[in-house]
Protein backbone atom coordinates (compact mmCIF):
# COMPACT_ATOMS: atom_id res chain seq x y z
CA UNK A 1 0.00 0.00 0.00
CA UNK A 2 0.96 3.27 -0.91
CA UNK A 3 2.32 5.63 2.19
CA UNK A 4 -0.05 9.21 2.39
CA UNK A 5 1.91 11.61 3.99
CA UNK A 6 0.30 13.05 6.98
CA UNK A 7 -0.80 16.67 5.31
CA UNK A 8 -3.38 14.00 2.85
CA UNK A 9 -4.06 12.22 5.72
CA UNK A 10 -5.87 15.54 7.70
CA UNK A 11 -8.68 15.72 5.07
CA UNK A 12 -9.98 11.99 6.55
CA UNK A 13 -9.92 13.25 10.31
CA UNK A 14 -13.21 13.67 12.41
CA UNK A 15 -11.64 12.77 15.51
CA UNK A 16 -8.97 14.11 18.04
CA UNK A 17 -8.25 11.74 20.96
CA UNK A 18 -5.30 13.52 23.45
CA UNK A 19 -3.12 12.45 26.50
CA UNK A 20 -3.39 15.31 29.16
CA UNK A 21 0.51 15.10 30.91
CA UNK A 22 3.18 16.35 27.98
CA UNK A 23 0.44 16.84 25.55
CA UNK A 24 -1.76 19.57 27.03
CA UNK A 25 0.71 20.76 29.85
CA UNK A 26 4.51 20.41 29.61
CA UNK A 27 4.37 17.76 31.86
CA UNK A 28 5.54 19.25 35.41
CA UNK A 29 3.21 18.93 38.15
CA UNK A 30 3.84 21.45 41.22
CA UNK A 31 3.57 19.66 44.51
CA UNK A 32 1.44 21.72 47.01
CA UNK A 33 1.51 21.39 50.80
CA UNK A 34 -1.25 19.41 50.92
CA UNK A 35 -0.37 16.71 48.63
CA UNK A 36 -2.31 18.36 45.33
CA UNK A 37 -1.00 18.36 42.11
CA UNK A 38 -1.32 21.45 39.78
CA UNK A 39 -0.83 21.59 36.29
CA UNK A 40 -0.83 24.17 33.62
CA UNK A 41 -2.86 23.92 30.49
CA UNK A 42 -2.46 26.67 26.88
CA UNK A 43 -5.71 28.86 26.37
CA UNK A 44 -4.67 28.53 22.60
CA UNK A 45 -4.99 24.73 23.27
CA UNK A 46 -7.99 25.34 24.42
CA UNK A 47 -9.37 27.97 22.12
CA UNK A 48 -9.14 25.14 19.18
CA UNK A 49 -10.11 22.38 20.97
CA UNK A 50 -13.43 24.78 21.35
CA UNK A 51 -13.50 25.50 17.63
CA UNK A 52 -12.56 21.91 16.70
CA UNK A 53 -16.16 21.19 18.66
CA UNK A 54 -17.95 24.07 17.51
CA UNK A 55 -17.39 22.88 13.96
CA UNK A 56 -18.58 19.34 14.73
CA UNK A 57 -15.41 17.64 15.57
CA UNK A 58 -15.06 14.70 18.28
CA UNK A 59 -12.63 15.47 20.81
CA UNK A 60 -11.93 12.42 23.45
CA UNK A 61 -9.34 12.66 26.62
CA UNK A 62 -7.11 9.74 27.78
CA UNK A 63 -4.97 10.10 30.58
CA UNK A 64 -3.08 8.04 32.95
CA UNK A 65 -3.41 10.56 35.47
CA UNK A 66 -6.52 11.14 37.81
CA UNK A 67 -6.58 15.08 38.49
CA UNK A 68 -10.84 15.72 38.46
CA UNK A 69 -9.43 19.41 37.96
CA UNK A 70 -8.60 18.06 34.53
CA UNK A 71 -11.69 17.11 33.80
CA UNK A 72 -13.24 19.96 35.38
CA UNK A 73 -11.38 22.26 32.76
CA UNK A 74 -11.88 19.98 30.00
CA UNK A 75 -15.77 19.58 30.76
CA UNK A 76 -15.88 23.83 30.71
CA UNK A 77 -14.24 23.72 27.17
CA UNK A 78 -17.38 21.37 26.26
CA UNK A 79 -15.27 18.36 25.99
CA UNK A 80 -17.62 15.34 27.88
CA UNK A 81 -15.73 11.85 26.94
CA UNK A 82 -12.84 12.31 29.65
CA UNK A 83 -10.96 9.11 30.76
CA UNK A 84 -8.96 9.70 33.82
CA UNK A 85 -6.83 6.98 35.07
CA UNK A 86 -6.57 4.80 32.28
CA UNK A 87 -3.08 3.29 32.43
CA UNK A 88 -4.16 0.83 29.33
CA UNK A 89 -5.17 3.30 27.50
CA UNK A 90 -6.17 0.92 24.16
CA UNK A 91 -9.10 -0.26 26.16
CA UNK A 92 -11.10 3.58 26.30
CA UNK A 93 -10.01 4.13 22.93
CA UNK A 94 -12.20 0.72 22.23
CA UNK A 95 -15.06 1.64 24.09
CA UNK A 96 -15.22 5.60 22.94
CA UNK A 97 -14.67 4.29 19.37
CA UNK A 98 -17.12 1.68 19.93
CA UNK A 99 -19.60 4.16 21.67
CA UNK A 100 -19.40 6.77 19.08
CA UNK A 101 -19.30 4.92 16.05
CA UNK A 102 -15.66 6.14 14.82
CA UNK A 103 -13.60 3.93 12.75
CA UNK A 104 -9.72 4.29 13.75
CA UNK A 105 -8.11 5.41 10.29
CA UNK A 106 -10.50 8.91 11.35
CA UNK A 107 -8.73 9.43 14.32
CA UNK A 108 -5.83 11.63 15.15
CA UNK A 109 -4.60 10.75 18.15
CA UNK A 110 -1.24 13.11 20.48
CA UNK A 111 0.29 11.30 23.19
CA UNK A 112 3.95 12.13 24.51
CA UNK A 113 5.10 8.61 26.44
CA UNK A 114 5.50 4.89 26.91
CA UNK A 115 1.98 4.17 27.65
CA UNK A 116 0.88 6.17 24.49
CA UNK A 117 2.13 3.69 21.69
CA UNK A 118 -0.26 1.33 21.94
CA UNK A 119 -2.72 3.91 20.77
CA UNK A 120 0.04 5.32 18.06
CA UNK A 121 0.16 2.41 16.50
CA UNK A 122 -3.38 1.69 15.35
CA UNK A 123 -5.10 5.11 14.85
CA UNK A 124 -5.58 6.77 11.70
CA UNK A 125 -2.64 9.42 12.46
CA UNK A 126 -0.49 9.28 15.15
CA UNK A 127 1.23 12.33 16.44
CA UNK A 128 3.07 14.11 19.10
CA UNK A 129 4.41 17.25 20.89
CA UNK A 130 8.18 18.43 20.01
CA UNK A 131 9.21 17.42 23.30
CA UNK A 132 8.25 13.31 23.76
CA UNK A 133 10.33 10.97 23.85
CA UNK A 134 12.67 9.31 21.30
CA UNK A 135 10.37 6.01 21.24
CA UNK A 136 6.89 8.01 20.81
CA UNK A 137 8.52 9.92 17.75
CA UNK A 138 9.17 6.53 15.88
CA UNK A 139 5.61 5.88 15.65
CA UNK A 140 4.63 9.23 14.99
CA UNK A 141 3.40 10.35 11.40
CA UNK A 142 3.95 14.04 12.66
CA UNK A 143 5.60 15.76 15.10
CA UNK A 144 4.24 18.84 16.34
CA UNK A 145 6.80 21.98 16.03
CA UNK A 146 5.80 22.88 19.57
CA UNK A 147 6.20 21.34 22.48
CA UNK A 148 3.29 20.09 25.07
CA UNK A 149 1.59 22.23 27.04
CA UNK A 150 2.94 25.13 24.56
CA UNK A 151 0.47 24.53 21.59
CA UNK A 152 0.95 21.60 20.09
CA UNK A 153 -2.76 20.37 20.39
CA UNK A 154 -3.34 24.10 18.99
CA UNK A 155 -0.91 22.93 16.06
CA UNK A 156 -2.54 19.58 14.89
CA UNK A 157 -6.51 21.13 15.50
CA UNK A 158 -5.73 24.18 12.97
CA UNK A 159 -3.78 22.26 10.53
CA UNK A 160 -6.74 19.84 9.88
CA UNK A 161 -9.71 22.32 9.80
CA UNK A 162 -7.99 24.68 7.42
CA UNK A 163 -6.87 21.55 5.40
CA UNK A 164 -10.80 20.96 5.80
CA UNK A 165 -12.00 24.44 5.17
CA UNK A 166 -13.39 24.89 8.70
CA UNK A 167 -10.67 27.12 10.12
CA UNK A 168 -12.20 30.91 9.99
CA UNK A 169 -11.83 33.77 11.77
CA UNK A 170 -15.63 34.73 12.10
CA UNK A 171 -14.92 36.49 15.04
CA UNK A 172 -18.58 37.67 15.53
CA UNK A 173 -19.38 33.74 15.81
CA UNK A 174 -16.52 33.78 18.19
CA UNK A 175 -17.35 35.80 20.94
CA UNK A 176 -18.36 34.60 24.37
Amino acid sequence: MEEISYKEYLKHITTFIFDVDGVLTDGSVTIMTNGDMLRKMNVKDGYAMKQALNKGFNICIISGGSNEGVRRRLNYLGIKEVYLGAHKKITPLNDYLSKNKIDLKNVLYMGDDIPDIPVLKVVGLPTCPQDAVIEVKGHSNYISHKNGGKGAVRDVIEQVLKVQGKWDLDFDAMAH
